[in-house]
């Protein structure tokens, strides 16, 4: 494989993310391709090399959804948003997010930004699984905890309404 190549099969995570969780991500990326088996460990390995990188989490998810693997990719997504919760120090369950959306910026940084995303990941999961109701549910929140639509959540909700119309 020439240079060029190598380099447009590369995925760019953030720059702060350590640099050995990035190499287990990189070769799990490419492994997704053709050993979905040898991807998943590599992606739980990176997790469990350190559990704070909040990338992992998404990278995770996104392989589980993408192998039509709903439920894990639920479960990987749950794992991130209390990861976040964790670690920006506010509560996991956007339910209670919800009731005290005063208390919280979830515009502050990166870890909050991650956790509007991973809600969004969520609705979409649920959307996906014919969970419909959970998926607006959690929409409707996000609407609320992200009125100025930074996690993108609305493109969701208008697929979700889509889906109503037919």
């Amino acid at each position: 494989m020439d240079g060029v190549g190598a380099f447009e099969e590369r995925i760019v995570f953030s720059p702060d993310i350590p640099a050995a969780v990035n190499v287990l991500l990189q070769a799990a990326v490419l492994a997704s391709r053709c050993d979905e088996t040898e991807a998943e460990s590599l992606f739980i390995e990176a997790l469990r090399l350190d559990g704070h990188c909040l990338e992992t989490y998404c990278a995770l998810y996104k392989f589980y959804f993408y192998q039509e693997r709903l439920a894990d990719a639920e479960r990987a997504t749950l794992a991130g948003l209390e990861e976040a919760a964790r670690q920006g120090r506010f509560p996991a369950d956007y339910k209670r997010l919800l009731r005290d959306k005063d208390k919280w910026n979830l515009y502050a940084n990166e870890i909050t930004h991650f956790y509007l995303y991973s809600l969004k990941a969520l609705a979409f999961i649920k959307l996906r699984g014919g969970k419909t109701l959970e998926a607006r549910l959690i929409l409707s929140a996000i609407h609320e905890l992200d009125p100025e639509d930074r996690s993108g959540a609305s493109v969701i909700a208008d697929l979700a309404s889509a889906l109503d119309e037919h």
